[in-house]
């Protein structure tokens, strides 16, 4: 099955600082590209898991005595790595978005370029689809998705004229929902804004920053001492997540201070951000907006 050149491969996987016997979680699989780069630096005595809820991605399966994959969301991850008897983790390898393979097939819903189903859901199982949300969500909860997730400033005219239009006839397709909106699509700005409002869709269908926040949350008690994150993101809302938590440990609000004015964030930084070379980007147009994290857990001194 055709997936996309993993971006930012040997950076992210250099990140991990990979111990030949370590433990490591690739958490979204995908074509496998980036498993593959990990599974090369493992010796025998390594293992690695890998997370996909997308049942396209078991075709990929790497046969490999040292791989695992479990079909499941990463928003589990230790709870199915302590069914394989893992509590603690060397390293973990997040490459976050959609993979140029679910953006290529048409009757998943993703791509604006093509005319599908209004689907975009990463499991084939979950019971919500993008066509729920256009067709059944109140005006004012659209409209604070739009802005929310997808940043845009007209998000209360888009939620309206959906509603008005969808009372005349169910909107079912991605072709159908681009005509109802044209008006709101200049043409030097329509893939730009019709990316920002499929992006927004797809977050609320996959509750994508929701797991991304389980899963970080998650990482502290999973890492070893000296353990890695790695993580690359592609939009900003990503990226700010990604970013504080690193930093402080939470997603919004201050953190406290001790008596002695010390804080306790639970990870520390590693190196400075990555970010595609013009070369990587030129051969593979998935990688420009990519931004490359690394963390380590924060040793007290």
């Amino acid at each position: 099955m055709n997936y996309h050149n993993p971006v930012l491969l040997q950076e992210s996987v250099d990140a991990l600082a990979i111990k030949e016997d370590g433990v490591y979680v690739d958490v979204t699989f995908g074509g496998g590209g980036h498993s593959k780069e990990i599974l090369k630096r493992l010796g025998e005595q390594g293992r690695l898991f890998g997370f996909d809820q997308d049942s396209d991605a078991l075709e990929n399966v790497i046969d490999d005595a040292r791989f695992t994959l479990i079909p499941e969301n990463f928003r589990y991850i230790s709870r199915f790595l302590r069914f394989h008897r893992v509590r603690k983790v060397d390293g973990v390898l997040a490459d976050l978005g959609v993979s140029s393979h679910q953006f290529n097939e048409a009757e998943r819903g993703f791509s604006t370029r093509f005319n599908g189903d209004l689907d975009m859901r990463m499991n084939q199982k979950s019971k919500v689809s993008a066509q729920e949300i256009i067709n059944t969500y109140s005006e004012e909860k659209l409209a604070n998705i739009l802005f929310m997730y997808g940043e845009l400033r007209n998000s209360r005219n888009l939620a309206k004229t959906i509603v008005e239009e969808r009372e005349k006839e169910k909107i079912e397709t991605s072709f159908q929902l681009k005509q109802i909106l044209k008006r709101y699509l200049p043409n030097a700005k329509e893939h730009k804004i019709l990316a920002q409002i499929f992006q927004a869709i797809r977050i609320e269908v996959n509750e994508e920053l929701d797991v991304l926040k389980e899963f970080l949350e998650q990482i502290p008690n999973l890492l070893k001492e000296d353990g890695r994150l790695s993580v690359i993101s592609y939009h900003s809302l990503e990226d700010r997540l990604v970013k504080r938590f690193i930093r402080t440990g939470m997603f919004s609000g201050e953190l406290e201070k001790d008596v002695f004015g010390n804080t306790s964030e639970p990870l520390q930084k590693v190196g400075k951000l990555i970010v595609p070379t013009s070369q990587e980007i030129k051969t593979n147009n998935r990688a420009r907006s990519a931004k490359l994290r690394i963390a380590t857990l924060r040793v007290e001194k």
